[in-house]
Formats: C-alpha cells, sequence, structure tokens
C-alpha cells in the first residue's frame, strides 16, 4: 500500500506562502497598531481552501457562539470550563468574529503549513457571516444565545437576525444548543436540524424578578410573542450576586461568575450546556466550577484596572454595552447607584434612538459623559432625570477628568463605554493590549 506521507507534505507545503505572508501581514499591522483583519482578508485570497483545512484539524470539533449579545463573554466561558477538563482550547480573539479576522487568529498559532496544535475550537462568530462560515468550517456544536434589538441599520429586523441564526444551526452536525427564553430562538424547528437540539434557559421565577426581565426581543411575525415551551437541558436555578447554581442534565453545578448580572447567569448556563455537547462522558460539574472560579472577566465585561498606576489605588470597573438590551442588563445588574461615573458612546453607533428606550433609573448621576456622540447622550439622560456633571466629547480629557476626582469610599469608579471606547479607555490608562489568550 502507497504511503500518504508525501502527499500529505506536499498538501502542506502548498500553503507556505499564503501563511507565511499572514503572518508578515499580521505582524506588521500588530507594529502599526492596526487591527487584525487584513492578514485573514489576504490569506484567503491568496489560499481560500486553508481555513476548511485549518478547522479539521480539532479533535473535539468547532464551536460555533452566535447572538445578538454575550458573544465574547460565552466564548470565553466555554473555552475556560474546556481547558479545566484538560483540553487545549483554540479561540479568536474579541472583535475578530468575521470571516478575514478568524482566519487571522488562526494565523496567530498555525504552523507554516497550515497545522494547529488544539483539541477544540471555540469562535465567536458574527451571525451575517454565520452560515457561509459554517460551510468552511463544519462546526459541530453550534450555540445561539438571543435575539435582541441591535444593529438595526444593519439587519433591518430582529427576525432576519433569528433566521441567520436558524440557518447557520442547520450545518451543526453534532449539536445545537439554543435558548429557551428567547421567543424566536424557542421556537426553533428541531425536525429541520441535521443535529439534536438542547434548550439552556434560566428559571420563570428568576427572570419574573428581574426589572426587565432578560431584555429579549419579542417575536412579531408568528402570532405568539412570547416563548414556545421547551424543558431547559440546562437551568439557572439560583442567583445570589455573582454566586448561581445550574442544574444541567442529571446534575448540579454551583459556579461563581466572572461580572454580576442575570444576562451573565444565562450565558454561563449556554456555556455549561456546549460544554457537556462537546465533552460527553467527560463533562464533570466539579472541574466546570473550577473552570469559573478562575475565570477573568473578558474585555471590559465588568473588568477591574486600576485609575492610576498605583494599582492598590482607585479602580475602574468597565461595563460594556452595544445596544440597548445590552445596557439594560448592566444597570439592572447594579447594586446600588455609581458613586463615581462615565458613559461614553462614539460615532459608531450610527443611530442613537434606542438610548430612550432604556430605564436609566439606576443611574443618580453621572460625573462625564464622552465620545464623539456626548451630546446625543447628554440629552438621553438628561430626558431621565440623571444629573449630568460634564459633557466633553474627547475621551482623553474625559479620562483625566475622571482622574482629578477625590477617591470614592469604595475604591471604585463605574464606566459605561461602547466597544471602540472601552478599548481606547483601557488603552489609556495602560491596557492597550487586543488579544486574549488563547490558549
Amino acid at each position: 500500500m502507497m504511503s500518504t506521507a508525501p502527499r500529505a507534505r506536499s498538501a502542506g507545503l502548498r500553503y507556505v506562502v499564503p501563511v507565511l505572508a499572514g503572518k508578515l501581514a499580521r505582524f506588521a499591522t500588530r507594529l502599526r497598531g492596526g487591527g487584525s483583519a487584513f492578514p485573514g482578508y489576504l490569506t484567503n485570497r491568496m489560499a481560500p481552501t486553508l481555513l476548511p483545512t485549518l478547522a479539521g484539524q480539532f479533535r473535539h470539533g468547532v464551536v460555533f457562539v452566535l447572538g445578538s449579545n454575550g458573544k465574547t463573554t460565552t466564548t470565553h466561558m466555554i473555552s475556560e470550563v474546556l481547558r479545566a477538563h484538560g483540553l487545549t482550547v483554540f479561540t479568536n480573539p474579541t472583535g475578530a468574529n468575521l470571516p478575514q479576522g478568524v482566519t487571522s487568529a488562526l494565523l496567530a498559532d498555525a504552523t507554516l503549513t497550515g497545522r494547529i496544535r488544539a483539541d477544540v475550537a471555540v469562535l465567536e462568530v458574527d451571525e451575517g457571516y454565520a452560515a457561509d462560515l459554517a460551510d468552511q468550517l463544519s462546526p459541530s456544536v453550534i450555540l445561539s444565545l438571543n435575539v435582541q434589538v441591535d444593529q438595526l441599520y444593519r439587519f433591518y429586523e430582529t427576525e432576519r437576525v433569528a433566521d441567520m441564526m436558524l440557518d447557520a444551526s442547520t450545518r451543526a452536525h453534532s449539536h445545537v444548543v439554543v435558548n429557551r427564553d428567547d421567543p424566536y430562538l424557542s421556537k426553533i424547528d428541531t425536525d429541520a436540524m441535521a443535529a439534536p437540539v438542547s434548550f439552556f434557559g434560566v428559571a420563570p421565577e428568576i427572570v419574573a424578578a428581574s426589572a426587565h426581565g432578560l431584555a429579549n426581543a419579542l417575536d412579531t411575525r408568528s402570532g405568539n410573542a412570547g416563548t414556545r415551551a421547551r424543558d431547559a437541558y440546562s437551568e439557572v436555578r439560583v442567583v445570589d450576586g455573582r454566586d448561581v447554581a445550574i442544574r444541567i442534565g442529571e446534575a448540579d453545578a454551583s459556579v461563581r461568575l466572572p461580572a454580576r448580572g442575570l444576562h451573565y447567569a444565562a450565558d454561563a448556563a449556554a456555556a455549561l450546556a456546549v460544554a457537556s455537547r462537546v465533552l460527553g462522558d467527560g463533562f464533570s460539574t466539579d472541574a466546570a466550577a473550577q473552570g469559573f472560579s478562575r475565570m477573568a472577566p473578558a474585555y471590559g465585561r465588568g473588568e477591574v484596572i486600576p485609575l492610576h498606576s498605583d494599582p492598590q489605588g482607585e479602580q475602574v470597573e468597565f461595563v460594556m454595552f452595544k445596544n440597548a438590551p445590552s445596557l439594560q442588563m448592566n444597570l439592572d445588574a447594579l447594586e446600588g447607584a455609581p458613586e463615581r461615573a462615565l458613559i461614553a458612546i462614539d460615532e459608531g453607533t450610527p443611530d442613537v434612538s434606542w438610548l430612550y428606550d432604556v430605564d436609566f433609573q439606576a443611574l443618580e448621576g453621572v460625573d462625564v459623559v464622552t465620545g464623539e456622540k456626548a451630546y446625543q447622550l447628554a440629552l438621553a439622560l438628561e430626558h431621565a432625570g440623571v444629573r449630568i456633571g460634564t459633557v466633553e466629547p474627547d475621551m482623553e480629557k474625559a479620562v483625566a477628568m475622571m482622574r482629578e476626582f477625590p477617591s470614592t469610599s469604595a475604591g471604585r469608579q463605574t464606566w459605561f463605554v461602547n466597544y471602540e471606547l472601552m478599548m481606547i479607555g483601557r488603552r489609556i490608562l495602560g491596557h492597550g493590549d487586543q488579544e486574549v489568550a488563547r490558549r
């Protein structure tokens, strides 16, 4: 029988030039402080078959994480739980959820012949590209977190986003995991899926006790605006601050969340469902709890950074939002009004009218309103009766103002920021690194 080794080597060698070009482009863009999309775009153009080749190397397959909100946090949770079970995990850095970004992330770990040393890939994926990317990467598990009002200037209708997720889910070949508490996703046609479907959720009494529930979009097309009754494979049973109890299959898991909020508890239930389906009989609630115990918050999602050079001095808690539901859920999670607060939104949000859908009752005042659209934001806050200290569109000047305030009694300021200004704020405070660890 003829050996296939020479053929395998030649197949790998054909990727040397595209991978090398991508790695050099990635190095150059990082030196200039640029983003991570171009290297992936370049490599995909030079070697269109590279992405499927890379994805086929993970013995536990590829996991897709989709959703209007919570993708980065849940991707982080799944990755840490799988690592706690001894797996080597590849994942894409926050924000790199388009095809070119995924390829750029893969390039960071790939050898010149296109090999990656990892057991499983857990990828945050943009809903608009999910189906096409699934055709290339053949994911084993696809998770859909939620459908919430977001980027209407791009997607036009929430049901289009739901359809994108459900269409992509038909490509999963091992398991589909969806939100039992989402009006659109709960109505998934399980018979149309190629893989079994599991549901995750939050106990109804916990959702009912929350000021604004889970903020999922109502179903406007089926005649039933609410959810379809489903049994949850993974369900949040208790929420006590950051400590939550989750029923997963026939077992109970007690975990500590990396940040407070009911939305993070729902993300944790989703992460445990996915990890259980990936690992099968090898899943352990004890190992899962250990994974959560050493889990740091994802960028800007409850992350705490020193305000000054002294790490023991005043701290800043970053609370990132991208749309009305994410801002609302974070406001609902506050344990009292912040003693000192900054809120920021930039021109990356084309239409800020959604600010008037947010209940700002949890805020008594905001010391500095900043970002390119600071005045629009300040108007919405004033309309809601929130006291405003200063409006300063320039983020650098706004941070300087926050640094001049006396220390708070709790030693912590709270900054509500959208993604772009979160990254700028982190950089100003000396934390400008753009990627999370992938190992």
